[in-house]
C-alpha cells in the first residue's frame, strides 16, 4: 500500500479507533465489526500483550480489509518491527524525531504526538504526517482552533477522551479526523463481545464526523 493510499484510508472516514485488547481473536472480530460500522482504521498499541503478534495475526486475517497501526511506540526498534510485521503507520505519545525519520525511509504515515505549539511545529518541520495533539480532552477543541490559526499547516488528530459528543467539534475546530479508545472500544464491549453495540457505535462516530466536514 503506498503512502497516499494509506493517507486516504485514514481520512476518509476520519476515524481511527484505539484499541487494547487480551488477545488477537478479540482484535479480529472487533475489527470486523468496525468496519461493518465504516471504520477500517485500527491502532493497536504497544500496551495490548504480545502486540506485535496481534498485529501481525490481523493483518494477515482481514489483508486490506482494515488499515492497521501500532501506537504508544516510544522507540525506532519497536517502530520497525511493527511495520515488518503489517503496520501500515504508527503512532507516538510524545515527539519522536528519530521515529520520525525511520517511518518516512519506509513511506508509513506517522502520527507524532505532541501538546504545545512548539512540539507541534517541531514535529510537522522534522516530517510528521499528522500531529497528535495528546491528552485532548485537557486542551478541547478551542485549543486546536487556537494553534491553527497561526499554524494552518498542522494536520491534527486530537487523542485521549474524544468520544461521539465532541468528535464533530475537533473536526470544526479544524482537526483532519479523529481518533477514540474506549469511549469508541470499551473493556466492556471486547470483554462481552457485543460486536453489534460496536457496530452501532463506530456507525455513530463515522456519521458525526461526516456531519461536522458538511
Amino acid at each position: 500500500m503506498t503512502k497516499s493510499e494509506i493517507r486516504e484510508r485514514l481520512l476518509n472516514p476520519g476515524v481511527v479507533a484505539i484499541i487494547r485488547a487480551d488477545s488477537s481473536a478479540q482484535l479480529i472480530d472487533a475489527a470486523k465489526a468496525l468496519a461493518e460500522g465504516g471504520i477500517t482504521a485500527m491502532e493497536v498499541t504497544m500496551t495490548t500483550p504480545d502486540a506485535l503478534q496481534v498485529i501481525r495475526d490481523v493483518s494477515q486475517a482481514l489483508g486490506d480489509g482494515i488499515l492497521m497501526g501500532v501506537g504508544t511506540v516510544l522507540d525506532t526498534e519497536t517502530a520497525r518491527m511493527a511495520l515488518l510485521a503489517g503496520a501500515e503507520f504508527v503512532v507516538t505519545p510524545v515527539m519522536k524525531p528519530d521515529i520520525i525519520q525511520l517511518c518516512n525511509r519506509y513511506s508509513k504515515l506517522i502520527a507524532c504526538g505532541a501538546y504545545t505549539p512548539t512540539e507541534a511545529l517541531a514535529a510537522h518541520e522534522a516530517g510528521a504526517d499528522f500531529i497528535k495533539i495528546f491528552p485532548a480532552d485537557t486542551l478541547g477543541p478551542s485549543y486546536i482552533k487556537a494553534i491553527r490559526a497561526p499554524l494552518p499547516q498542522l494536520q491534527i488528530i486530537p487523542t485521549g477522551g474524544v468520544d461521539i459528543h465532541t468528535a464533530g467539534d475537533f473536526i470544526r475546530a479544524g482537526c483532519v479526523a479523529v481518533a477514540a479508545g474506549s469511549s469508541l472500544v470499551s473493556k466492556e464491549i471486547l470483554k462481552t463481545g457485543d460486536w453489534a453495540k460496536l457496530t452501532a457505535t463506530a456507525k455513530a462516530f463515522v456519521e458525526a464526523v461526516a456531519i461536522a466536514r458538511s
